[in-house]
């Protein structure tokens, strides 16, 4: 698979979420997913979506850069209803994302948690 294709996926997977279309964006995972991010990891996209259809996360893509299989993106979160700057890092396998890790910074998250 080249870069272009790669992109492609990723960018239909995370437009099917930022639509709450969890059909799409499951379709565009393999079930063996590995999601990997800074407040834990999700083992298989079943357990991923269960919280994805909770959270209803959306994104704001800023740049994609691809290798091949490989896949980074720069893009806010909107989580809370703060936009709170991450980067991912999708891995595809035979036209699926298979894993992928995101980190972030969480401070703005916690400054605003009650204390």
């Amino acid at each position: 698979m080249n870069a272009t294709q790669s992109t492609e996926i990723v960018s239909r997977f995370i437009n099917a979420l930022n639509e709450e279309d969890f059909e799409t964006a499951r379709n565009c995972v393999t079930d063996d997913l590995t999601f990997t991010g800074v407040m834990g990891v999700r083992n298989g996209a079943d357990a991923y979506f269960d919280d994805m259809k909770r959270m209803k996360l959306k994104y704001s893509i800023r740049k994609i850069f691809a290798d091949g299989n490989d896949v980074c993106l720069w893009y806010d979160i909107v989580m809370q209803n703060k936009p709170i700057l991450s980067s991912g890092w999708y891995q595809l396998e035979e036209g699926r994302i298979k894993s992928f890790q995101v980190v972030f910074d969480p401070r703005p998250l916690l400054e605003a948690a009650p204390k």
